[in-house]
Protein backbone atom coordinates (compact mmCIF):
# COMPACT_ATOMS: atom_id res chain seq x y z
CA UNK A 1 0.00 0.00 0.00
CA UNK A 2 2.70 2.58 0.85
CA UNK A 3 4.31 1.83 -2.50
CA UNK A 4 1.07 2.74 -4.35
CA UNK A 5 0.83 6.01 -2.40
CA UNK A 6 4.41 6.89 -3.37
CA UNK A 7 3.66 6.24 -7.05
CA UNK A 8 0.46 8.27 -6.88
CA UNK A 9 2.28 11.16 -5.21
CA UNK A 10 5.01 11.03 -7.86
CA UNK A 11 2.53 11.09 -10.73
CA UNK A 12 0.60 13.91 -9.09
CA UNK A 13 3.76 16.03 -8.76
CA UNK A 14 4.68 15.34 -12.39
CA UNK A 15 1.19 16.31 -13.55
CA UNK A 16 1.29 19.58 -11.56
CA UNK A 17 4.74 20.41 -12.95
CA UNK A 18 3.47 19.90 -16.51
CA UNK A 19 0.56 22.24 -15.84
CA UNK A 20 2.97 24.99 -14.78
CA UNK A 21 5.24 24.71 -17.86
CA UNK A 22 2.90 26.44 -20.38
CA UNK A 23 2.35 29.37 -18.02
CA UNK A 24 6.08 30.11 -17.86
CA UNK A 25 6.49 29.60 -21.59
CA UNK A 26 3.91 32.31 -22.30
CA UNK A 27 5.96 34.86 -20.36
CA UNK A 28 8.83 34.43 -22.82
CA UNK A 29 6.78 35.04 -25.98
CA UNK A 30 7.37 38.43 -27.58
CA UNK A 31 4.11 40.21 -28.31
CA UNK A 32 3.69 42.26 -31.47
CA UNK A 33 2.26 45.75 -31.18
CA UNK A 34 0.98 47.74 -34.17
CA UNK A 35 3.05 50.68 -35.39
CA UNK A 36 0.18 53.11 -34.77
CA UNK A 37 0.00 52.25 -31.05
CA UNK A 38 1.34 54.73 -28.51
CA UNK A 39 2.82 54.36 -25.01
CA UNK A 40 1.07 55.85 -22.04
CA UNK A 41 -0.08 55.53 -18.47
CA UNK A 42 -3.62 54.20 -18.10
CA UNK A 43 -5.88 54.56 -15.10
CA UNK A 44 -9.40 53.18 -15.26
CA UNK A 45 -11.64 55.60 -13.35
CA UNK A 46 -15.11 54.14 -13.94
CA UNK A 47 -15.49 52.10 -17.12
CA UNK A 48 -15.66 53.23 -19.86
CA UNK A 49 -14.07 56.42 -18.47
CA UNK A 50 -10.29 56.29 -18.15
CA UNK A 51 -7.33 58.61 -17.81
CA UNK A 52 -4.55 58.25 -20.36
CA UNK A 53 -1.44 60.18 -19.36
CA UNK A 54 -3.64 62.06 -16.88
CA UNK A 55 -6.09 63.22 -19.57
CA UNK A 56 -9.73 62.06 -19.66
CA UNK A 57 -10.54 59.51 -22.36
CA UNK A 58 -13.03 56.71 -23.03
CA UNK A 59 -12.81 53.07 -23.97
CA UNK A 60 -14.61 52.38 -27.23
CA UNK A 61 -17.65 50.08 -27.10
CA UNK A 62 -15.66 46.99 -28.18
CA UNK A 63 -12.36 47.89 -26.59
CA UNK A 64 -10.01 45.01 -25.93
CA UNK A 65 -7.61 45.13 -23.00
CA UNK A 66 -4.80 42.57 -23.21
CA UNK A 67 -3.30 41.49 -19.89
CA UNK A 68 0.31 40.53 -19.16
CA UNK A 69 -0.16 37.06 -20.72
CA UNK A 70 -2.05 38.61 -23.67
CA UNK A 71 -5.41 37.34 -22.38
CA UNK A 72 -8.37 39.71 -22.38
CA UNK A 73 -9.02 41.59 -19.13
CA UNK A 74 -12.27 43.32 -18.18
CA UNK A 75 -11.92 47.06 -17.54
CA UNK A 76 -13.80 46.75 -14.24
CA UNK A 77 -10.96 44.60 -12.89
CA UNK A 78 -8.48 47.44 -13.46
CA UNK A 79 -10.23 50.29 -11.61
CA UNK A 80 -7.84 52.36 -9.50
CA UNK A 81 -4.13 51.61 -10.10
CA UNK A 82 -2.06 53.06 -12.94
CA UNK A 83 -0.61 50.82 -15.63
CA UNK A 84 2.06 51.39 -18.28
CA UNK A 85 0.38 50.45 -21.58
CA UNK A 86 0.56 50.57 -25.34
CA UNK A 87 -2.77 51.67 -26.80
CA UNK A 88 -4.53 52.37 -30.10
CA UNK A 89 -7.30 54.86 -30.71
CA UNK A 90 -10.17 54.66 -33.19
CA UNK A 91 -11.60 57.35 -35.50
CA UNK A 92 -13.55 58.88 -32.58
CA UNK A 93 -10.35 59.18 -30.47
CA UNK A 94 -11.54 56.43 -28.11
CA UNK A 95 -9.19 53.71 -26.89
CA UNK A 96 -9.91 50.64 -28.99
CA UNK A 97 -7.08 48.36 -27.96
CA UNK A 98 -4.87 48.40 -24.87
CA UNK A 99 -1.93 46.19 -23.90
CA UNK A 100 -0.79 46.11 -20.26
CA UNK A 101 3.00 45.93 -20.48
CA UNK A 102 5.33 43.55 -18.69
CA UNK A 103 8.49 45.18 -17.22
CA UNK A 104 10.66 43.99 -20.14
CA UNK A 105 8.21 45.46 -22.68
CA UNK A 106 7.91 48.75 -20.79
CA UNK A 107 11.70 49.23 -20.95
CA UNK A 108 11.72 49.25 -24.76
CA UNK A 109 11.47 52.77 -26.20
CA UNK A 110 8.09 53.54 -27.76
CA UNK A 111 6.58 56.83 -28.99
CA UNK A 112 4.11 58.57 -26.72
CA UNK A 113 2.65 60.99 -29.29
CA UNK A 114 1.80 60.77 -33.02
CA UNK A 115 4.38 63.51 -33.71
CA UNK A 116 7.10 61.49 -32.01
CA UNK A 117 6.09 58.39 -34.03
CA UNK A 118 6.24 60.39 -37.29
CA UNK A 119 9.88 61.30 -36.58
CA UNK A 120 10.90 57.64 -36.16
CA UNK A 121 10.86 54.47 -38.29
CA UNK A 122 9.22 51.29 -36.96
CA UNK A 123 10.77 47.85 -37.46
CA UNK A 124 7.79 45.46 -37.02
CA UNK A 125 9.93 42.31 -36.86
CA UNK A 126 12.22 43.52 -34.06
CA UNK A 127 9.40 45.63 -32.50
CA UNK A 128 11.71 48.65 -32.13
CA UNK A 129 11.60 52.29 -33.20
CA UNK A 130 14.69 53.69 -34.94
CA UNK A 131 15.85 57.13 -35.97
CA UNK A 132 15.83 57.47 -39.78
Amino acid sequence: MPRCVAHLAGWTLLFLALLQAPVHAQDLVQRSFPAQSLRGELQVVQPPDVLINGNPARLSPGARIHGLQNMLVMSGALVGPKFIVNYSVDALAQLSEVWLLRPDEAQRPWPTTPAEAAALVFDPVAQVWLKP
